[in-house]
């Protein structure tokens, strides 16, 4: 096929599956920078109306002077305040309207390697990136329920498929998120809501900025955005990607813990890095 042909369908296809949001009530979580601006402000452009929650008002305030508020409501919460969050989601849908799909994105990562070891840091990240997700599901599965439709996008992440060096609390964290998105998908296709568990690999985000490992196949932020939303739009139940790195996280999960531990640490600890944030997504 002629390149520029391929290039000019891909991009028609790309812009076919965003009418799948216009006129959509979606709610996203962390919206205030990284992945969740990224995906708040396709979304809007997509003709989407959009609750965004953020800890941090600042980026939620950026958000509302580049968009306005026609299909934009803002609100700061804690996704790990479960009255809070609620309060906040009956807000945004007394504004915007019931949620028609959540995109579950909130997420933090440090360093939580057992050498250097913080018990509060390790809670933190549990409570933002695991009960965070579990409360958000809550917060608008009621509704979805009732009205017997809508869709559920949880982001986890590669480092769900087994444990890495210095990253603990996410690992367990997103294979937390990874486990909880697989169950809820089997308890709610009754009511013909769909769930999608998202993993995606290094982002290049403001969370990846101060990471000082080698990031093999670190996606940039708009790539990324796409393959959430076709994930979304197209119904998947399970999107990984870059391809490549979700193909070597697959088969260390095959091998024998033994070969696996030591693959893992061979890379890891050739050029270990100082303390700091080492999460990627």
């Amino acid at each position: 096929m002629n390149p520029h042909l391929q290039h000019t369908m891909v991009a028609i296809d790309k812009e076919r599956r965003m009418t799948e949001f216009d006129g959509q009530v979606i709610l996203v979580t962390g919206a205030g920078s990284g992945i969740g601006r990224g995906l708040t402000t396709r979304l809007l452009q997509a003709g989407a109306a959009v609750g965004a929650i953020d800890w941090d008002p600042r980026g939620l305030e950026s958000l509302r002077h580049e968009f306005g508020s026609q299909c934009l409501a803002t609100a700061v919460a804690d996704v790990a305040d479960v009255q809070q969050l609620f309060a906040t989601v009956r807000r945004l849908e007394s504004e915007l309207g019931p949620t028609d799909r959540l995109i579950a994105n909130a997420g933090i990562g440090m360093a939580t390697g057992f050498w250097q070891f913080n018990p509060s840091d390790f809670t933190s990240v549990i409570r933002v990136n695991l009960l965070g997700v579990a409360n958000s599901v809550a917060a608008v599965l009621p509704g979805m329920m009732q009205r017997r439709r809508g869709t559920i996008g949880g982001i986890s992440s590669l480092a769900s498929y087994r444990g890495l060096p210095l990253m603990s609390a996410y690992c367990h964290s997103k294979r937390g998120v990874h486990g909880k998105l697989e169950s809820l998908a089997v308890d709610v296709a009754p009511f013909d809501i769909q769930v999608t568990t998202i993993c995606p690999g290094w982002i290049r985000t403001p969370l990846t900025q101060s990471v000082q490992l080698r990031m093999p196949g670190i996606l940039e932020l708009d790539t990324a955005v796409e393959r959430i939303l076709a994930a979304i739009a197209r119904r998947k139940r399970h999107a990984a990607f870059p391809r490549r790195t979700a193909m070597v996280v697959r088969l260390l999960g095959w091998l024998p813990p033994a070969w696996s531990d030591w693959l893992i640490g061979r890379r890891f600890h050739r050029n270990r890095p100082d303390p700091g944030t080492v999460a990627g997504s």
